[in-house]
């Protein structure tokens, strides 16, 4: 699996660009929508919308394996592909966005947590000790480093922060398709596995669960939530590896300052 990597071409990386940044503006527009009291379908039909009329784009998700839906809607104890429905985020309530986004050919994903006012210290400590993770992840990214130095580093600062990954689910290469080579682990050691190059594109989207790590899949066929019902979180990010680093594709206004 790993030798058929795709290496994008500067133009495919520039068009990758312009897709990401137009993702993430799709969470900007969301920042003000998400509250209390919104359906997660209204939620849903609102980004479609969006994503098609306003930045003049396809919802890459839609009918990708026969997916109905242009978002997932995990809340709570959701680990990751909820479904959207008339369920009205509650207070406490906290929930993972994630949506891509094609343009020109090129396919963005990335995935926000967006925190209730009233949820939980618990609940908000889980979410920032998820989205350090996700970012000690992407600081092992550069040329000659591995898929191992990511899943390390991911795993090692969650399991300090008291919580467990989940490992049935992974990033994973993304451009023309959805989903490509290579499956980046959110677990792992260091040193192990694909050595990373230049032109590369990758998600890095840790789960991190309150509780265990096991799950179960609802009878819908997509909805996977925690075994345990504790609480689950989840962020992403499309990654580039640069000659000397890295460059997160999506990242949004608020995390540039």
């Amino acid at each position: 699996m790993d030798q058929q990597v795709v290496i994008k071409t500067a133009e495919e990386i520039e068009l990758m660009r312009e897709s990401c940044q137009l993702l993430a503006s799709v969470f900007t527009m969301l920042d003000d929508f998400v509250r209390p009291g919104v359906s997660t379908m209204a939620i849903n039909d609102r980004v479609e919308d969006y994503i098609v009329n306003e930045l003049k784009s396809r919802p890459a998700s839609k009918g990708q394996y026969d997916y109905p839906y242009v978002l997932n809607a995990s809340v709570n104890e959701v680990i990751c592909h909820g479904m959207p429905s008339e369920y009205r985020l509650k207070g406490r309530d906290i929930v993972n966005l994630d949506i891509t986004l094609e343009k020109n050919g090129l396919i963005a994903d990335s995935s926000k947590m967006y925190v209730m006012p009233d949820a939980s210290p618990l609940a908000k400590r889980l979410v920032s000790k998820t989205y350090e993770a996700m970012w000690k992840g992407i600081e092992q990214v550069k040329p000659g480093a591995t898929l191992g130095d990511i899943g390390h580093a991911i795993q090692q600062h969650a399991e300090n922060a008291g919580y467990s990954v989940v490992r049935e689910y992974c990033g994973h290469g993304v451009g023309r398709e959805m989903h490509e080579s290579p499956q980046v682990l959110h677990y792992g050691t260091k040193g192990t596995g694909l050595k990373l190059q230049p032109g590369m594109i990758f998600t890095i989207e840790p789960m991190i669960n309150q509780g265990g790590p096991k799950l179960k899949t609802k009878k819908d066929g997509w909805t996977v939530v925690t075994r345990d019902k504790k609480l689950s979180a989840q962020w992403e990010h499309t990654i580039l590896v640069t000659e000397d680093g890295y460059e997160a594709l999506t990242l949004r206004p608020e995390e540039q300052a």
